[in-house]
């Protein structure tokens, strides 16, 4: 049997950036919408189950209420406590049950939560929130096409996926979260809203990735060199005045920041980086989730050993070359 499971986060494309930036609100409707999509694709690749993680809107029972689909589509068994820890249950629980690929619906933080749960098995994360630079923009039926593929055996996922990288957050030595894309260390005690948008309060960061054309705080890095997710390479930027450079990146939809830099690191896998505040925090992919405490020594470590992450132009370009969606006259 074939599996492959969906993970839609009902509450990506919702949070505070609507309010201080200019983001925009990606309604559970349209999140519906693409996981019919997804379905329908992943039928169409050759799936023969699909497993979902229930949720507070029913984004998948809703997304069934208009098609019927030949193979059957059933929710894991667990508790719903309408929080991140949902996602990262969901992938654990999948795995277990045999899944050979998770699409996850969300935005950066929605992937990491999924990752917490496994790495071992190949993700298609589609971007439904804010400042994303891990989830791909796409159109689900494709997706849905290219996921089905790996997860059914029709294509291997050696020939499909790019293993990224990631970063361990280390407290006293010992890993309490990771990063897929960015962390960030904040001077202040808060968690409040959790988002990062005031970059006076950030003295160092960490990036598992940069692009020039990305949005969030990788854009910070992107203005200095481009790092792609597979190269088993980080940046450390050390933040602050008096400063010899000064990037403007845009850190939000629709919002930019002028940072002063003062240091610049390339990180090599398995090197561990200082965190220089405590107590303080570290936000994780662009919100604020790990407390350090007074006393406690924080650091940064680079993963080579992170999710593989469908290509899905790579694919489906496979699927072409080895003819699967083509048949004699």
């Amino acid at each position: 049997m074939s599996i492959a499971a969906i993970l839609a986060n009902p509450a990506s494309g919702k949070d505070i950036r609507r309010l201080v930036a200019h983001g925009s609100v990606f309604d559970n409707q349209e999140k519906v919408r693409m996981v019919r999509r997804l379905i329908l694709g992943l039928e169409r690749a050759g799936i023969t189950k699909i497993l979902y993680m229930p949720d507070s809107y029913a984004t998948v029972p809703r997304a069934l209420n208009s098609i019927s689909p030949s193979i059957p589509v059933e929710a894991v068994e667990m508790p719903v406590r309408n929080n991140q820890t949902d996602t990262t249950t969901a992938a654990g629980i999948m795995e277990t049950l045999g899944a050979r690929c998770l699409i996850v619906l969300g935005g950066d933080g929605t992937s990491r939560a999924a990752c917490k749960g496994t790495v071992r098995i190949p993700l298609l994360p589609l971007s439904t929130g804010t400042n994303n630079v891990f989830p791909l923009m796409g159109e689900a039926t494709v997706m849905g096409l290219a996921a089905g593929l790996v997860a059914s055996g029709r294509l291997p996922w050696e020939a499909c996926c790019v293993k990224s990288c990631m970063f361990d957050i280390l407290l006293d030595g010992e890993v309490v979260d990771i990063a897929l894309v960015d962390a960030a260390v904040y001077d202040d005690v808060f968690l409040a809203s959790r988002a990062v948008w005031h970059m006076e309060k950030v003295p160092q960061l960490f990036l598992t990735r940069c692009s020039a054309g990305s949005i969030g705080l990788s854009a910070i890095g992107g203005q200095i060199r481009g790092i792609s997710p597979e190269e088993p390479l980080g940046l450390a930027l050390q933040l602050g005045e008096p400063a010899p450079i000064t990037v403007t990146a845009a850190i939000a939809p629709g919002m930019f920041a002028d940072v002063p830099i003062i240091g610049v690191s390339e990180m090599a896998p398995g090197e561990v980086f200082p965190i220089n505040v405590a107590p303080g925090l570290i936000a994780v992919d662009g919100e604020r989730e790990v407390e350090i405490p007074t006393g406690s020594r924080a650091s940064i470590r680079l993963n080579t050993d992170g999710p593989m992450v469908i290509d899905v132009e790579k694919t489906m370009s496979l699927a072409r070359d080895e003819g699967l969606f083509r048949q004699p006259s």
